[in-house]
């Protein structure tokens, strides 16, 4: 009887670089309790997924479906890792196969097999029979007898915590054995729970909502509404690059930049601060909205959660869902900051979006955290009505996949010291200004500095700074598309204040023990 050998963890290898492997794929307990129409249906999509998947990270395979099981078979060992990141996996485990033709025989693959792995080691043994009554033994049978012939390579046997467990599911006429299975994202396949648009700014909880939305099977395409500039948009899309490479599998997601910088200027100049987030967010879906409805999608997802902020107390949450009247899906709504950071660490995209700065420019001391809908839509009442319109008209549609974002930043317009002679510019609040500002800087806010700078002197060069770096990150573009020489220290006050003391230790006296800690 010819065997077929491949790469299992605890054996020992022939040294082979292309030797062939093979994993076991277990589908997600949601599809198993499927009925056998819709459970072929999911199968073959979870099948297409990861075909995409291993295509999309250049790994040779060989994919097989059963009715329960998934097998891929090939050279790399990269295949496990991407196999569960696909969404309708269970799990997954590195297999060896073998055919059997008696119990007997199959005892003695199993010694063979795990033998090496148990040695000085407390073991189990855990046997699956599927299709039972095609299989001429009881899997505590095959427990029982395979731990015998174990033991006496092991240090023993240990049912509740043994060091190494030794598995074996059953097929009729064949096996499949491996000691280790390594956990898959679970939920349903991409493509089987219909589409929708996600608002997404790149933070952590707009990411983390997609990633839910996207483990119940839904198509996303995200609409992403810039207020800050290229500095904001670079920095959102390499967040979206993580969703995109590393966990949209089965389509190709795009992202919808919708320049809302035009809004932000109307919103100043018309509403009253208090309501601008309210207002702004109403926009903000109004837009997905319109792009849902150009891509055939029937819902918008958002990363709201009650009470995290201001704008996101439950009135403020029914006055923003009056704006559409297309379902908002809220996935975490009722979650933890904690647990949401915690999300985006397992996605990987936490690192990324610490990166991305909130734009603070429509923030106010005093927010509506119980605004009505009459309230908001007086003050909408003075606002463009055609202007938002034209902005998801003139949107940029992006293939996510296809991004290159070597080829989409902005001119570097970030400074890590001052230049001499510039003219220093803060844009922060008086209060913070007055508190503590860089010797010789001039403060003006910043909507001031976007209607004043075509006053300036266009032979000087001009440095700004704020609390967090994207309001002077936009305003830099923006002056240097008008062909003025400005820049902004990267990364905010925190960064300015590390580059003072070292210039001259003695500022560190100066300033308030509340700067100190920034």
């Amino acid at each position: 009887m010819k065997k077929k050998l491949l790469h299992f963890p605890g054996m020992s290898q022939s040294g082979d670089p292309q030797r062939q492997r093979l994993l076991l794929v277990r589908l997600s307990g949601e599809l198993s309790i499927k009925a056998k129409g819709t459970r072929t249906h999911f199968t073959r999509r979870l099948a297409k997924n990861l075909t995409d998947a291993l295509k999309s990270a250049g790994l040779p395979f060989e994919l097989r479906r059963t009715w329960s099981r998934i097998f891929i078979e090939s050279a790399s060992d990269e295949v496990a890792e991407w196999a569960r990141r696909v969404f309708g996996v269970s799990s997954v485990s590195p297999v060896v196969h073998r055919r059997w033709e008696s119990f007997e025989e199959l005892v003695r693959c199993g010694e063979e097999i795990f033998s090496p792995g148990v040695a000085g080691k407390t073991f189990a043994v855990r046997a699956r029979r599927s299709q039972r009554d095609k299989i001429p033994f009881r899997s505590a049978e095959l427990d029982r007898e395979l731990g015998t012939r174990l033991l006496p390579y092991s240090a023993g046997v240990d049912l509740s915590q043994p060091q190494f467990v030794a598995s074996v599911e059953v097929h009729p006429r064949e096996a499949y054995f491996f000691s280790e299975i390594i956990a898959g994202s679970g939920g349903l396949p991409i493509g089987v729970g219909g589409e929708a648009v996600a608002l997404v700014s790149g933070g952590f909880d707009s990411v983390v909502a997609a990633w839910l939305m996207l483990r119940r099977g839904v198509v996303l395409d995200y609409v992403f509404c810039n207020l800050g500039g290229t500095s904001h948009r670079d920095e959102a899309l390499r967040v979206m690059k993580v969703i995109s490479d590393g966990w949209s599998f089965g389509y190709r997601p795009r992202i919808h930049v919708v320049d809302f910088r035009p809004l932000v200027e109307e919103l100043q100049d018309r509403c009253p601060p208090y309501l601008w987030q309210v207002v702004i967010k109403r926009q903000m879906v109004r837009a997905a909205e319109q792009v849902a409805r150009i891509v055939g999608a029937v819902g918008i997802v958002t990363g709201e959660a009650v009470g995290q902020v201001s704008s996101q107390t439950l009135q403020n949450l029914v006055v923003i869902s009056d704006a559409t009247t297309v379902p908002i899906l809220r996935p975490l709504a009722g979650a933890n900051k904690e647990e949401i950071v915690d999300y985006a660490r397992r996605i990987g995209s936490y690192e990324l979006s610490a990166r991305v700065p909130e734009y603070c420019a429509l923030v106010r001391r005093r927010p509506a955290t119980h605004a009505t809908v009459e309230q908001v839509e007086r003050a909408e009442t003075d606002l463009d009505p055609g202007r938002l319109a034209q902005l998801v008209a003139d949107r940029a549609n992006i293939d996510l996949r296809a991004l290159d974002l070597d080829k989409t930043s902005a001119p570097e317009l970030e400074l890590e010291s001052i230049p001499e002679g510039a003219a220093i510019i803060d844009l922060r609040s008086p209060l913070a200004f007055n508190s503590w500002h860089y010797p010789g800087a001039r403060r003006l806010g910043y909507f001031e500095a976007l209607k004043a700078y075509p006053s300036f002197d266009r032979h000087r060069t001009y440095l700004f700074y704020c609390e967090i770096g994207l309001k002077s990150a936009h305003l830099a573009e923006v002056m240097h598309e008008a062909g003025f020489r400005a820049y902004h220290f990267k990364g905010g006050l925190k960064h300015l204040l590390r580059y003072v003391e070292g210039q001259d230790p003695a500022l560190r006296a100066l300033m308030s023990p509340a700067l100190l800690t920034e």
